[in-house]
C-alpha cells in the first residue's frame, strides 16, 4: 500500500491514544474511516475531528471481545463505505497483577481485549480486505510482546499471542499472494491514557506499600517516552513500507537489541528494576 489517499481504514479503540492520532493521520492523508471504541465520548470528539479534515467517518460502539458484534461491524463498515482496506486492530487495555494471585475474570477481560478482539478483528475484515484488492492488517502487540515484566504476566501473555497470531498470518498471506498483508506493531512507552486506566490488583498494591495508585503513577511515568502522534506516524510509515513489524519509539528498538544480545538473561535485569519500581 503506497499510499492512503481514497482507501477506508478501521481502528478499534479509536476514543483516544494512539487510535485517535491514526484517525487523524490518515483523515489529513484522504482516507475514510470507519472508527470504534467503548468510549462513545471519545469515539464522537475524534470523529469530529477528523470530519473536518473532508473524509467520511463513521462510528460504532464496539466491544472488541464480543465476536459477532465485530462481525456486524465489518459488514456495516463495507455497507457504509462500498469497501475496506485497512483494519488497524489497536483497542487494548492494562492490567498490574501477580500470575499466583490474578482474579481469572481479570485474566480472561484483558485477553479478550488485548488477544481475541484481535483475532476477531482480522478474521472479520480478512475476507473483504482480500475483495478490495489493496489490503493491510494491522495489529498492536507491544514492547511487552517482546519481552516480559514481572506484575505484567496477564498482559505479557495477550501481547506475545498478538506476536505470533500475526507473524503467522503474514506467512499466510505471503504464501496465498492475495494483495493483503500484515504488520505487528509493537509500541514502547507512548504517552496515552492505558496506564492511567489500568486495573492494578490488589497484591501489586500490597507490595507498593499497599498504595495501588501510586504503583500506577510510578507505572505511567514510564510511558512516557514518544508521543501518540509520532507512534502514528512511525506506524503508517510501516504499513507504506510493507514491514513485517515496526518498533515503535527508542525504548522499543533498545530493549529490543537487548533481549537479541543477551537472550534470557535480561529476566533478572527485568526482576530488579520491578522490585526498585514496587518498592518506589
Amino acid at each position: 500500500m503506497k499510499n492512503f489517499k481514497n482507501k477506508v481504514a478501521a481502528i478499534t479503540g479509536a476514543a483516544s491514544g494512539m487510535g485517535r492520532t491514526l484517525a487523524l493521520e490518515l483523515a489529513r492523508r484522504g482516507c475514510h474511516l470507519a472508527l470504534s471504541d467503548v468510549n462513545e465520548a471519545g469515539l464522537a470528539e475524534t470523529a469530529q475531528m477528523a470530519g473536518k479534515l473532508g473524509v467520511k467517518v463513521t462510528t460504532a460502539k464496539l466491544n472488541v471481545a464480543d465476536r459477532e458484534a465485530m462481525n456486524a461491524w465489518a459488514d456495516y463498515v463495507v455497507k457504509e463505505h462500498g469497501k475496506v482496506n485497512l483494519i488497524f486492530n489497536n483497542a487494548g487495555v492494562a492490567l498490574g497483577a501477580f500470575i499466583e494471585t490474578v482474579k481469572p475474570e481479570d485474566f480472561q477481560w484483558i485477553m479478550g481485549i488485548n488477544f481475541w478482539g484481535v483475532v476477531w478483528g482480522t478474521q472479520a475484515f480478512l475476507p473483504h480486505l482480500k475483495k478490495s484488492g489493496d489490503g493491510h492488517v494491522v495489529n498492536t502487540s507491544s514492547l511487552f510482546g517482546l519481552l516480559a515484566s514481572p506484575t505484567q504476566g496477564t498482559y505479557n501473555s495477550s501481547k506475545f499471542a498478538v506476536r505470533g497470531f500475526t507473524e503467522a498470518l503474514r506467512q499466510e498471506l505471503d504464501i496465498e499472494n492475495c494483495g493483503v498483508s500484515a504488520t505487528c506493531v509493537h509500541p514502547g512507552g507512548i504517552r496515552t491514557n492505558i496506564a492511567r486506566a489500568a486495573k492494578m490488583d490488589e497484591s501489586v498494591g500490597a507490595k507498593s506499600g499497599g498504595d495501588a495508585e501510586a504503583a500506577r503513577s510510578r507505572f505511567d511515568k514510564m510511558l512516557n517516552v514518544t508521543t501518540a502522534e509520532s507512534a502514528a506516524l512511525q506506524i503508517l510509515r510501516a504499513v507504506e513500507r510493507n514491514q513485517r513489524r515496526v518498533l515503535v519509539g527508542p525504548d522499543a528498538k533498545i530493549l529490543d537489541i537487548m533481549v537479541r544480545l543477551v537472550g534470557s538473561w535480561y529476566q533478572p535485569i527485568s526482576a530488579l528494576l520491578a522490585r526498585k519500581l514496587l518498592a518506589g
